[in-house]
């Protein structure tokens, strides 16, 4: 748990990468121990003058009573996607490149631990 300089602790983090974006999931504590969702979409932009690049963020501040009707409307909504505009496409198809991520995760932390051991 990471306290931060608004004074709210992070309690849990999710990061997914999808492309040239990556999304945060952030569960955090008010003052008053009580938790809230951040979503933050973060997108690389080279800047054309200096060719460096900065990050552009959005965020969304998501509160426990409105948990339900969110996933309802995001379900509702991939659902529709899904079955109704492309019920042609197997979604499936895109479940192993996560099972790959997720394997090449457990393979470098493998390799740490061994290398961390002593023998």
């Amino acid at each position: 748990m990471e306290e931060n300089k608004s004074g709210r602790d992070e309690i849990y983090s999710e990061k997914v990468k999808a492309g040239k974006r990556t999304y945060f999931f952030d569960v955090k504590s008010t003052r008053s121990n009580d938790y809230y969702l951040t979503i933050t979409e973060s997108k690389k932009r080279y800047n054309k003058d200096d060719e460096g690049f900065t990050y552009e963020k959005h965020k969304i501040f998501l509160y426990k009573e409105d948990f339900n009707k969110f996933m309802d409307a995001l379900n509702n909504t991939v659902n529709h996607v899904k079955n109704e505009l492309m019920p042609g496409v197997d979604f499936s198809q895109f479940d192993h490149v996560r099972e790959e991520r997720e394997e090449v995760a457990e393979t470098k932390s493998a390799s740490v631990d061994s290398e961390l051991k002593w023998d």
